[in-house]
């Protein structure tokens, strides 16, 4: 099980995960699994939500394949500018801010 509480400035959350497994893991060792996982959840999350992969109907697999690296790439290249830039804005705020102007996020694609 792993316990996690959460202190924001509007609420406190306080949450319990618990997980069963055949491996005989050490605390650090399952903690390090269960965050792998969660953020290999969020990119899924985040490709279904704001980018709608979900409902990408395509029959060609070649074509998935592709358009999900891209994606991906995507995602990445701007998550690495606004580092670089010192932007703290949600990268989900950004995508919905630029969702009728899509020439603000052009330079965030450019290389340095």
């Amino acid at each position: 099980a792993i316990h996690t509480q959460i202190t924001s400035k509007k609420a406190n959350s306080d949450e319990w995960h618990y997980y069963i497994s055949s491996k005989n893991l050490t605390a650090e060792e399952l903690l390090k699994r269960a965050r792998l996982e969660w953020s290999v959840e969020t990119m899924h999350w985040f490709l279904d939500v704001h980018l709608g992969e979900d409902g990408y109907k395509v029959r060609n697999k070649n074509i998935q394949l592709n358009s999900n690296v891209i994606r991906k790439h995507v995602i990445n290249s701007i998550k690495t500018r606004l580092d670089s830039l010192g932007v703290k804005r949600p990268l989900s705020r950004l995508l919905f801010d630029n969702l009728l102007d899509p020439t603000n996020i052009i330079p965030l694609l450019k290389p340095k």
